[in-house]
């Protein structure tokens, strides 16, 4: 839960960011944010969901 809190949020400022600078309009923002919406409510947010989870737990796994 602690990380999809901080992807969320991290999701969120770089969109204000990309807003900000006017290298993303507030149409297509807008049309992104309603895409990703529907998409968490559909029948491949578990896959993706897992995706997810899968990557952050190989990034993690990396000793450096």
């Amino acid at each position: 839960m602690a990380l999809s809190i901080s992807i969320v949020l991290l999701l969120a400022i770089i969109l204000f960011l990309l807003l900000r600078s006017g290298a993303l309009r507030p149409g297509p923002t807008v049309a992104a944010v309603l895409f990703g919406f529907f998409l968490a409510s559909s029948g491949l947010a578990p896959t993706i969901n897992a995706a997810l989870e899968s990557a952050t737990a190989a990034i993690s796994a990396i000793k450096i």
